[in-house]
């Protein structure tokens, strides 16, 4: 049972609860006006005086820095390389790892040009001699490419193109000299290691020195009258 003078149902409680709170004194009164303090809130300039703090870009900078302290002293760290990162190694396989992918590749280039200067001048190609001939050369080429690959011999990048231009304009005018002036048996016997030394020497090279050396050499073509082949 109801106790007495207590409302019966929902809508009777709902209104006793809204009485109760005005004569209690409740602090929220709903309203539709503003008040001066709420005007100056709503056309007052919003703060563009930037972050009052450390941003989160800042932060994870300085945790990255925390953790670059233990590894800094391992780097050799280059003038263009900020501190406590790791620098580009421009060469990850090293001296050796160079010294056998350009003598391989050097030496195929070897059997190809055995083979055209073959097939140039009508003769039976004789397999076995061609084969024994790349085989002599690529130890040669894989001792010549790691000296000239190590770290010394990068250090002097000016003395190193210089001498890769001088042998790439000697080979490849020797080799236009070769061939217009001498047997085809003393031909088919120096084009292949000289053209492959041409080649090699271009690839070496940088870009103007390899352009430098590529137009003496067509120079030197023109020049003497001498036919391509």
């Amino acid at each position: 049972m109801a106790e007495p003078n207590q409302p019966s149902n929902r809508k009777q409680r709902r209104a006793a609860a809204r009485n109760d709170a005005k004569n209690n004194g409740s602090k929220f009164n709903s309203t539709t006006k503003l008040d001066q303090e709420g005007v100056e809130y709503l056309l007052a300039h919003p703060d563009r005086s930037g972050p009052k703090g450390k941003t989160l870009f800042q932060l994870a900078e300085e945790r990255q820095a925390e953790l670059n302290k233990g590894k800094a002293a391992k780097w050799t760290v280059g003038d263009s390389t900020p501190e406590g990162e790791v620098p580009f190694d421009d060469d990850p396989i090293g001296p050796f790892g160079n010294a056998i992918l350009y003598s391989v590749s050097l030496s195929m280039l070897h059997f190809t040009l055995d083979v055209i200067v073959y097939s140039q001048y009508r003769e039976e190609i004789v397999w076995s001699e061609i084969l024994k001939r790349t085989g002599t050369a690529l130890p040669i080429f894989l001792f010549v490419v790691y000296m000239l690959h190590t770290k010394t011999a990068t250090r002097f990048p000016v003395l190193r193109n210089t001498f890769f231009f001088v042998a790439s304009v000697t080979a490849g005018c020797y080799m236009v000299y070769s061939g217009n002036i001498h047997g085809y048996f003393f031909v088919m016997k120096t084009a292949p290691p000289i053209g492959t030394l041409w080649v090699w020497s271009v690839v070496e090279m940088q870009l103007p020195y390899a352009l430098v050396s590529v137009l003496a050499v067509v120079g030197y073509l023109w020049w003497n009258g001498f036919e391509a082949f």
